[in-house]
């Protein structure tokens, strides 16, 4: 029996003395590996932080003591350490166990987490609590240096140096997001990384003072009564100093021994403290710290080579969108690139080896991504902002005040539209129409397939304005390749035409849509089969056309029934009701709800917006 097998409970670690830690993380990574190749997952930054979350857990009482854990994929160690072994064989399954902290869960997954640098500010509000309530608690959070790019990371830290609530910080440097960490503040790390910690230079330029005879021990005391300026003279940077937070490290986050011994100082000080801990991401597994960026999120793999089980044989959008951008870059020497720390995630990693100067990564900043881009627009560049779909709702006022208010033409390049699956709630992209479509100017564009994404960004390219084109994660669909109207603005296109019933489908899900088409055909039943194309604006010559030949309107959409383009056709149709008084509109959409984990069939299925759930409603109205 292992180390591991005798932690059935949140504290149970508390057995086992300094003799077992070392055997005990060996356990762990063991085991995380060894069921990360069977299920997928954030493996990398895990690995990395074993020591790290072992000597929190053998310092706090959870659940009373309260860990925040920033975007949270690092939290695997922390479910084992809780007592959730048992449920790793589910991890990121449909109606498993998730791979992101849920107080669903367990009592000491404390804030639900998935989107950066949002740990120290929910840290803070806990803290503040704790204190008006009179309540001891140890609240700790615990952050990447990646979501040190984050711009809420600092609006935090300026006001819990204002605040002086109990925190500790805790700095997870790896020096690594999802790609390598970019910026000011990565340069920064990078100075205290290879410079001596100010605690060891005070010490010894302290001690050094104390052996001189006579005069040592008053300029000693001179010294420690200018120690701010000590600090400002020895240090690069005494950035957290400055802003009122003590500052500990950097300290190996290996070392589970200085681990525990500085946590236990850090909390004694009851004050705001940031301790930087620097850790390996990918520890203990050779292919993962080789190549963190591949392990950051995996699939499936053999241990044995670190290769992931299932080939990918079809091209993605994602690379699609890559390709192209490669071949537009050379056609428009005004192109330029904007990513938020996912130059591979997005498919712009090419592109930044052959247009560097044309690239640019600007860190987990969404915010200043959207800006950046409309300032680079206003001078004739065209920008190309290629971010995930969940993580540009974080730039909603950017995008409204500095590039739609502005007329600015800027292309929004959308990845993961529509349902992710394994990530869940916090990455599901089902919103983006809705946040996008009910801002003046905007354009939004849903390719059907992997032919039409490239045409809709060479449109983008001549378009004058705003323009977002949004298409989902995973293989590209090579369907109805004949079936390609050419882009007209605000023009939907119609790939079938048949009686009585029309189907309208949006981007994604023109291929669940494709199938139903087919069925029904098998069936001799014909209906309309219409690729909406454009989510905004609303062909109505089209919807006008459909009334009139049509008793039934059916869209499908994998969004959010709220300010979706179903809504939006019902509506359209509402305000017209004496014109078409006969017309029925039906709207497949997904319900008022957020998405767990699964894979995208499993979780279309359960929402109603497979091929099967369509054909069923089609089959009640024929």
């Amino acid at each position: 029996m292992g180390l591991l097998d005798n932690i059935h409970e949140p504290n149970d670690i508390k057995q086992y003395d300094s003799s077992c830690w070392e055997d005990l993380a060996g356990e762990i990574r063991s085991f995380l590996i060894e069921n990360v190749s069977k299920t997928g997952g954030h493996l990398a930054s895990n690995l990395g932080c074993v020591e790290l979350t072992m000597a929190l857990h053998l310092v706090l009482n959870l659940p009373n003591d309260k860990i925040i854990w920033d975007v949270g994929h690092q939290c695997y160690t922390h479910k084992l350490l809780t007592g959730r072994r048992e449920g790793f064989e589910t991890l990121r399954q449909f109606g498993g166990m998730s791979g992101f902290p849920k107080q669903a869960e367990s009592d000491t997954d404390v804030f639900d987490t998935g989107h950066s640098s949002t740990s120290i500010s929910a840290a803070i509000g806990m803290a503040k609590a704790c204190e008006l309530k009179g309540e001891k608690k140890a609240i700790v959070a615990v952050i990447g240096d990646g979501s040190f790019t984050g711009g809420l990371t600092y609006e935090a830290l300026n006001n819990l140096g204002r605040l002086k609530s109990s925190c500790m910080i805790v700095l997870n440097d790896n020096e690594m997001s999802i790609d390598e960490n970019v910026g000011g503040m990565s340069n920064y790390l990078n100075k205290i990384r290879v410079g001596q910690t100010y605690n060891d230079v005070k010490s010894g330029v302290e001690k050094g003072l104390l052996n001189i005879p006579g005069v040592g021990e008053p300029i000693a005391k001179l010294v420690k009564r200018g120690k701010d300026s000590i600090k400002g003279l020895l240090v690069p940077g005494m950035f957290f100093e400055d802003l009122g937070i003590t500052y500990i490290g950097p300290i190996d986050g290996h070392d589970v021994d200085s681990l525990v011994d500085t946590f236990i100082a850090a909390l004694k000080l009851k004050r705001p403290v940031v301790v930087h801990v620097k850790t390996v991401k990918g520890k203990g597994y050779r292919y993962a710290e080789k190549h963190p960026k591949y392990f950051h999120g995996v699939k499936p793999f053999d241990i044995k080579t670190g290769k992931v089980l299932e080939k990918q044989t079809k091209m993605t959008n994602t690379g699609v969108f890559g390709r192209k951008m490669l071949a537009l870059g050379e056609e428009y020497p005004n192109l330029i690139a904007i990513t938020a720390a996912m130059a591979s995630g997005t498919g712009l990693d090419k592109f930044s080896n052959v247009y560097p100067k044309r690239f640019f990564d600007v860190g987990i900043a969404e915010q200043h991504a959207v800006t950046f881009a409309a300032g680079l627009a206003k001078e004739g560049m065209i920008p190309v902002v290629a971010v995930y779909s969940s993580f540009l709702q974080r730039a909603y006022d950017q995008i409204l005040h500095d590039v739609c208010l502005q007329k600015q033409h800027v292309v929004f390049a959308i990845d993961r539209s529509g349902l992710v699956g394994e990530d869940g709630s916090t990455h599901q992209g089902i919103f983006d129409t809705a946040y996008l479509c009910n801002i003046p100017g905007m354009t939004v564009i849903a390719p059907k397939n992997r032919y039409e994404l490239t045409k809709s960004l060479e449109y983008a390219m001549e378009f004058d304005g705003p323009i977002a084109i949004k298409y989902s994660k995973g293989n590209a669909f090579y369907g109805l390749k004949d079936n390609l109207a050419p882009i007209e603005y605000g023009k939907s296109e119609i790939i079938k035409k048949g009686k009585k019933i029309a189907l309208i489908a949006v981007g994604n899900m023109v291929e669940e849509a494709s199938k139903v088409y087919d069925e029904l055909k098998s069936e001799g039943v014909e209906i309309t089969f219409v690729n909406a194309r454009f989510v905004k604006p609303l062909d109505t010559e089209l919807l006008d056309e459909l009334a009139k030949e049509h008793e039934v309107i059916i869209t499908l959409e994998e969004h959010v029934y709220q300010g979706g383009f179903g809504q939006m056709v019902s509506s359209y149709y509402m305000q017209r009701s004496k014109e078409y008084p006969g017309i029925a509109v039906r709207n497949i959409a997904i319900n008022d709800t957020f998405v767990e984990h699964g894979s995208v069939a499993q979780l279309r299925k359960m929402l109603g917006i497979d091929n099967e759930s369509v054909l069923g409603i089609i089959h009640e109205y024929l």
